[in-house]
């Protein structure tokens, strides 16, 4: 049986959209559950749309995800390379051998010729003409042209595209790991592009060929490259046989929360979410679009919340580790539909899992947001112990700013206005009396900090329970943050102690 070998192409255009990583994910899955290769192949054939720093972001954003690859232009492997520019040599003898054999022709049509074919053939029925095999025999190619002008003008350097021949009225039929059966008539799809007039293949030539160089066995993509599929099987077939192809499984799209149409960038600006795995800066205007992970996210998050967007396990679990993942995924149970994108339930999962997960494991990324906001952590251990006591309340990881900047500084922020709704002269007699109650305590913890406030609250004829909160936004500044007497315990007596005496000038 062969090994399952796998690949993620992706064009170096831009930001990776999570639908790109979602398919990277169910490559991965599918992968390691079968003990095969994940390959990282970057068709970057399209030189006009290359941008720079975007191969480098792609690989940067699955290492955030942890879904790295086996062999990609990064980690080498032994189908290199693995940047389709670098392998423009290969792909003109497949191009040529199609032509030499009736499969494909030469096409010399200038641009201005095309448009005039889209302009000339337009009809009401046919608004869209396209270069197939009803308008080939219009075009100047080498199928219209006689053979001496065809060579004359190869030998004069004349431009010219290689163009598959598409059988004029013939089904083709592919089996679909997600879909069953798929069927496709070649009298609606057109003479695609091969070769380029740079030399350079397309897509539909060069996926199919380095498919068959590096082995791949499984083709997952997304269901938009449906409508293409028809030309690879074509290609397949006259270049390697069918036999030699690999199984293809068109992923179901990720559409925009109303379900109506495929989830752009623009959604999530419009919206206030983000659609890509990492900030992406454009390098022609500048503008920086923000990701999940600078959003917040723990990658393991992400990787859970795309999991089950269009697959789940037949069950009604939600959460799932990696290994979980690996052991429950399989292609069968993955949706026909596209997967409503839901941010609702996405900011649900991150909140689960930074609950669910040891802080020690993000202490770090929450260190460095709080550099940003000038809050030095000197201690490590009582870094993590307070992410701890406050993660219940983090939906996103910069959350812990709020949630625990006070164990380390105090507010600058006090709301003062709802303290003094209920605030009266024997209030501020008992916290007068409270700051001696706590300059007395020797050993400063939890159960001495609470006998001396409930007695303190007694002497004063007042209720414990109506002091918390004025307690409260004396030391964190508001109303919010775990138990105010943990609060006070891990700040310690000095920083409490003043907290308190610095609101009481206040009031």
């Amino acid at each position: 049986m062969k090994k399952v070998r796998v690949r993620f192409a992706p064009s170096p255009t831009g930001g990776l959209h999570l639908g790109g990583v979602r398919t990277v994910l169910f490559n991965y899955l599918f992968a390691k559950s079968q003990g095969g290769d994940f390959i990282v192949r970057i068709e970057d054939t399209d030189q006009t749309r290359f941008v720079p720093g975007a191969e480098a972001y792609i690989f940067q954003c699955l290492e955030w995800c942890g879904l790295v690859p086996d062999e990609s232009p990064i980690h080498g492997g032994p189908h290199a390379p693995y940047r389709q520019s670098e392998r423009k040599a290969i792909y003109r003898k497949y191009a040529e051998k199609l032509v030499a054999e009736g499969k494909a022709y030469y096409a010399f049509d200038t641009p201005e010729a095309l448009e005039q074919m889209r302009e000339q053939y337009k009809t009401a029925e046919n608004p869209s003409p396209q270069y197939n095999h009803h308008l080939r025999q219009y075009m100047r190619n080498s199928l219209t042209l006689p053979t001496a002008e065809v060579n004359e003008l190869l030998n004069n350097g004349t431009p010219y595209v290689i163009r598959i021949k598409m059988p004029a009225d013939e089904t083709v039929t592919l089996t679909d790991m997600i879909r069953g059966e798929v069927s496709f008539q070649t009298s609606q799809v057109d003479d695609k592009v091969l070769l380029k007039a740079d030399g350079m293949p397309t897509y539909h030539l060069a996926v199919v060929v380095d498919d068959y160089l590096m082995q791949i066995t499984h083709a997952f993509r997304g269901e938009e490259w449906l409508p293409s599929a028809p030309v690879h099987v074509k290609l397949w077939e006259y270049l390697f046989g069918l036999a030699a192809m690999p199984q293809w499984a068109h992923l179901p799209l990720i559409l925009k929360p109303d379900g109506n149409g495929k989830l752009s960038k623009r959604d999530g600006d419009r919206l206030g979410f983000p659609v890509f795995a990492m900030d992406w800066t454009d390098p022609k205007t500048g503008e920086t679009t923000t990701g999940f992970k600078e959003r917040g996210f723990l990658p393991d998050a992400f990787v859970n919340m795309l999991a089950v967007l269009g697959w789940n396990d037949g069950s009604e679990k939600e959460i799932y580790t990696r290994e979980e993942l690996l052991q429950h995924f399989s292609l069968d149970r993955v949706h026909k539909g596209g997967a409503k994108f839901n941010w609702e339930k996405a900011q649900w999962f991150n909140h689960e899992w930074i609950k669910q997960t040891d802080a020690s494991l993000y202490a770090e990324t929450v260190k460095a947001i709080f550099k940003t906001h000038h809050i030095t952590v000197n201690d490590d251990a009582y870094f993590i112990r307070v992410l701890n006591l406050v993660k219940d309340r983090c939906t996103f990881l910069p959350d812990f700013v709020e949630q625990a900047s006070f164990f380390f500084t105090a507010p600058n922020v006090i709301d003062i206005e709802a303290i003094k709704g209920k605030w009266n002269e024997q209030q501020q007699q008992f916290f007068e009396a409270l700051v001696a109650a706590f300059t007395a305590i020797t050993d400063w913890e939890h159960d001495a900090i609470d006998a001396a406030f409930k007695q303190t609250a007694e002497a004063h004829q007042l209720k414990a329970g109506q002091l918390m909160l004025p307690l409260r936004i004396m030391l964190v500044g508001g109303k919010f943050g775990p138990g105010v007497l943990d609060i006070a315990t891990m700040i310690g007596k000095q920083a409490t102690i003043e907290r308190i005496q610095h609101v009481l000038t206040l009031l």
